[in-house]
């Protein structure tokens, strides 16, 4: 397009060719929007400009703020178009971009955020950035037009300042990336005990949780505090695990009528949320939520997983099969309008159905002031038992009469305006999802109440049928992957956390199922993971050898919502050494460790995954290799025992045959006598083959 056509203001705005929701939802802006690539950057290079960077995603409020407020205006456009090369990028397709330029408005100005807003040299270096600038100058903050006048009155008389301080920023950068030394040896396990004592000292008594508002979901540090119960029989830690699910299942973040839970809480007290529903929260709360159960036989949490997997099944599947990313915030440009209520339309609803409202009031904080801008966001501020005694009922009486009411009022809710949803399905957000629908699936199938065993097997077939839409959708001939998936075509290259996540979820898948297809799955991803993502100083970085080439090549080591790509690498590593006997898995996860070792004891709840990975590196793996037809009642009886329970120290393989297999653990393994066999090891020595359920379970309770 000819420069006078941008200066005239007319842009040919190329996000109408994207599949990406968030770019598509600016393909009508009057801004010249580029995506990120070779042409934007040519091009700001010859035009000698500044590249103006804007990052967000679909679900982001503040991001459809700023777009009404500026992207739309045609004077800001027109000053945008004719001064810089505008680059719109979604976060959730370039996470590598989004984790470098995050790290640089960080670094310029002490926080971030989205609309994530930065400006960079034609050559990639960022020089000025920050997040939401307003149309007009309030809250102390300048407006975008300000700030863009700024920027190229800067750019005109300070150039040299300006790059110069791109080059010191991007120095910043590589130095904040430095992680220990691969040769310090495997962090101590007085590390897991010192980081347990950090996150109880850090916990919230009154609300559960960690920190103040605003209030995030920390599933990978609950997880943890369940492993040191099972490690080291840590009482305290599994007591705060069980308060912050408690509070979190309680409160207003998770959505007491569709199961599914909300971003993050806008107070201390988990009732105000920001009400975005991610696929990567869903689904490691999820998978907490089970093991929560599976450890303490409690019910309610298996209700609350159950309640989140059916959400995600009932509002983020897509038609192939795979997850959606995210529902967003808005509704109409109005944050929440979906989810909240008057009194008067919830007596309105549930009279007329012939359900109490005074009992469902009673229970879930429904009150004519409301508890929100004069509406009510449901929370559980009764428990049965409370109510019971209120309403002169008995608990079970009280359950199923909730029961009705949340399904009436869930019924009618349906009928309001929904939020958009972004269709994306993600690599490495799948693969999270696949994992909390395995273990879903593989737990409740042993479980001895017949309603959680009958969701087990449609638990395991969601999980199948996402990694095979997955797989066939994002894995290139090659055997690379690529990051999204939408409208029939794949974007974006894979970036180490699609490959690490899908790879623990296809083991999971495995250990669920015994279909060997995700096993042999899982090592080959791996297997790209050791060869193109290894950083020979140890631990692994964010994009392949061979990716787009950045100003640097990110290595993220620490948690955020989802897990560091490099943990969850080094967990399935170690799951991999003891399901295959390679030792090279062992080292190279070790070495990861190594890297991250500085940072566990110090920031326990930053690094809750690589905290996982290093119990499950010092408490060893036990090893449980089965053989018997599947068919079989005995190799079931088998199963049953080995999946009884929260076993985060064990790997579990199992086959009819045992001769052709490709799982290393079976192989040389036979049928005792003929019948169904159990063979269990541990420290490099197995104990003797069992083929009663019996003897597996005394087997497994002293290994």
């Amino acid at each position: 397009m000819a420069d006078d056509a941008v200066a005239q203001g007319h842009p040919q705005n190329r996000l109408a060719r994207e599949t990406s929701p968030y770019l598509l939802q600016h393909a009508s802006n009057p801004v010249d929007w580029f995506t990120w690539g070779d042409e934007a950057l040519e091009r700001a290079a010859a035009l000698d400009r500044p590249i103006f960077l804007s990052i967000g995603y679909a679900a982001c409020h503040w991001c459809h703020v700023m777009e009404r407020e500026s992207f739309e205006d045609d004077a800001t456009a027109a000053f945008l178009n004719a001064h810089f090369v505008a680059i719109k990028v979604d976060r959730e397709e370039r996470p590598d971009l989004d984790q470098l330029y995050m790290g640089a408005v960080q670094a310029m100005t002490g926080q971030g955020g989205w609309p994530m807003s930065v400006f960079l040299a034609p050559d990639g270096r960022p020089f000025f950035g920050g997040t939401y600038f307003p149309d007009t100058p309030r809250h102390g903050m300048p407006s975008f037009r300000q700030v863009l006048e700024g920027v190229r009155q800067a750019w005109t008389d300070q150039r040299a300042e300006l790059e110069a301080a791109g080059s010191r920023l991007v120095d910043a950068l590589v130095q904040q990336q430095g992680a220990g030394p691969a040769d310090a040896g495997l962090p101590g396990p007085d590390v897991l005990v010192a980081a347990a004592r950090g996150i109880e000292a850090q916990f919230d008594a009154l609300n559960g949780g960690w920190g103040r508002a605003p209030k995030f979901p920390q599933p990978m540090t609950i997880e943890l505090l369940l492993r040191r119960f099972v490690a080291a029989d840590d009482e305290q830690a599994l007591a705060i695990a069980q308060r912050s699910l408690d509070a979190m299942a309680a409160g207003g973040i998770h959505d007491q009528l569709g199961g599914g839970f909300h971003r993050y809480a806008t107070d201390a007290r988990w009732l105000v949320p920001h009400f975005e529903q991610m696929l990567y929260d869903n689904a490691q709360l999820a998978r907490v939520y089970v093991h929560a159960w599976a450890l303490t036989g409690d019910d309610a949490y298996a209700a609350t997983a159950s309640g989140v997997l059916d959400y995600v099944l009932r509002e983020l599947r897509t038609a192939d099969g795979g997850f959606a990313a995210s529902q967003d915030a808005d509704t109409q440009g109005e944050e929440g309008a979906t989810f909240t209520w008057t009194a008067a339309e919830v007596r309105e609803v549930l009279a007329t159905a012939g359900h109490d409202p005074a009992l469902f009031s009673a229970a879930y904080g429904v009150t004519d002031a409301g508890n929100w801008e004069g509406r009510t966001i449901l929370s559980r501020v009764r428990d049965d038992a409370a109510l019971a005694g209120m309403f002169g009922l008995e608990p079970g009486v009280v359950a199923e009469a909730l029961a009705a009411a949340r399904s009436t009022l869930l019924a009618r809710r349906s009928g309001r305006p929904q939020p958009a949803r972004d269709d994306k399905v993600l690599a490495g957000w799948n693969g999270l999802a696949i994992a909390a629908f395995a273990e879903a699936g593989r737990l409740m199938s042993a479980a001895e109440d017949p309603q959680l065993a009958a969701r087990a097997p449609r638990y395991l077939d969601a999980a199948r049928t996402a990694a095979a839409a997955v797989l066939t959708g994002l894995r290139t001939p090659e055997g690379r992957l690529r990051r999204s998936w939408k409208d029939g075509r794949a974007t974006a290259d894979g970036v180490l956390e699609d490959y690490a996540n899908l790879a623990d979820g296809l083991l999971s898948l495995y250990e669920a199922t015994f279909d060997e297809r995700w096993f042999r799955d899982a090592v080959s991803l791996v297997g790209v993971i050791v060869t193109a993502f290894a950083d020979p100083a140890g631990g692994f970085f964010d994009t392949p050898d061979d990716g787009p080439r950045l100003v640097i090549r990110p290595k993220d080591i620490q948690d955020n919502a989802t897990p560091s790509g490099n943990a969850m690498a080094t967990t399935v590593l170690l799951r991999l050494a003891a399901l295959t006997g390679d030792g090279s898995y062992r080292v190279a996860a070790e070495r990861a460790l190594a890297t991250a070792g500085p940072y566990l004891e110090r920031y326990p709840t930053g690094f809750g995954q690589w905290l996982c990975a290093l119990d499950v590196a010092h408490a060893g793996l036990t090893e449980v290799a089965i053989v018997g037809g599947p068919g079989d009642p005995d190799t079931r009886r088998l199963l049953d025992v080995a999946n009884r329970g929260y076993a985060p120290f064990r790997v579990l393989a199992a086959s009819g045959d045992t001769a052709s297999t490709s799982v290393p653990l079976l192989r040389d393994r036979f049928a005792l006598n003929g019948r169904p066999t159990a063979f269990v090891c541990r420290d490099f020595a197995c104990r003797q083959p069992v083929n009663e359920p019996e003897a597996l379970e005394a087997l497994l309770l002293g290994a």
